[in-house]
C-alpha cells in the first residue's frame, strides 16, 4: 500500500516537471542561485544548465507521449474489437501498464 502511493507521486512529479510551471520556478531557483549564493561561478553554472536541459528534454519527451497516446486513444475507439479498459491506462502507473502490456501480448 505504501510502495503504491510512493509511485503514484512519482508518476504524478514527473508529469508535473513536464509542466511550463516547472521552468518559471527554474527560473525563480537559478536567479535565486546566482544572487544568494556562489554567483556565477563554474559548479552552480553546470548544475542549473543540467537541470535546464533535463527540464527541456522532459518537456519534449511528454509531448510526444501525449501524442501517441492521442493516436492510439483514436485507433482503439476506431477498432470494434479493442477493449475499453485500455482507454484509460494512462492513468495507472507503469507497473500496472506493464501488467496491462503482458496481458494483452498473451490474447493474441
Amino acid at each position: 500500500m505504501v510502495f503504491e502511493k510512493i509511485r503514484a507521486s512519482l508518476t504524478k512529479l514527473g508529469v508535473l516537471t513536464a509542466r511550463p510551471a516547472a521552468f518559471v520556478v527554474f527560473v525563480l531557483y537559478g536567479i535565486a542561485w546566482i544572487a544568494l549564493g556562489n554567483g556565477l561561478e563554474w559548479h552552480p553554472l553546470a548544475a542549473l544548465a543540467t537541470w535546464g536541459m533535463t527540464l527541456v528534454i522532459q518537456r519534449a519527451e511528454h509531448r510526444d507521449t501525449q501524442a501517441i497516446h492521442a493516436k492510439l486513444d483514436e485507433l482503439l475507439k476506431a477498432t470494434r474489437r479493442a477493449s475499453d479498459d485500455l482507454m484509460d491506462i494512462d492513468d495507472k502507473d507503469a507497473e500496472d501498464v506493464e501488467r496491462e502490456r503482458r496481458k494483452v501480448q498473451r490474447h493474441r
